[in-house]
């Protein structure tokens, strides 16, 4: 009797043992699976400011070639004036 009932206590132990890995387990399923939703969100967030950056930046290639060519028109226009003022 005091054999089987070593036995026994020692096979809820186990069964303890084996349900505590399992529930750890599935923390950490759970954990990673709200990491993964953080990725996601942070990877659409991110999406979307890049998005709008490279609008951004061609907006602003735009504006610079448009200033470029009124400085080169104002700089041909001040040679002019100034080739024309020499005698």
């Amino acid at each position: 009797m005091e054999a089987a009932s070593t036995r026994l206590q020692r096979a809820l132990a186990a069964l303890e043992e084996a349900l505590e890995r399992r529930l750890d387990l599935e923390r950490g399923r759970s954990t990673l699976a709200d990491q993964l939703h953080a990725v996601g969100v942070d990877r659409a967030r991110l999406a979307a400011a890049l998005d709008q950056e490279t609008a951004r930046g061609q907006k602003l290639a735009g504006v610079n070639r448009e200033v470029a060519g009124r400085l080169d028109q104002a700089m041909s226009t001040i040679r002019s004036v100034l080739a024309g003022d020499q005698p």
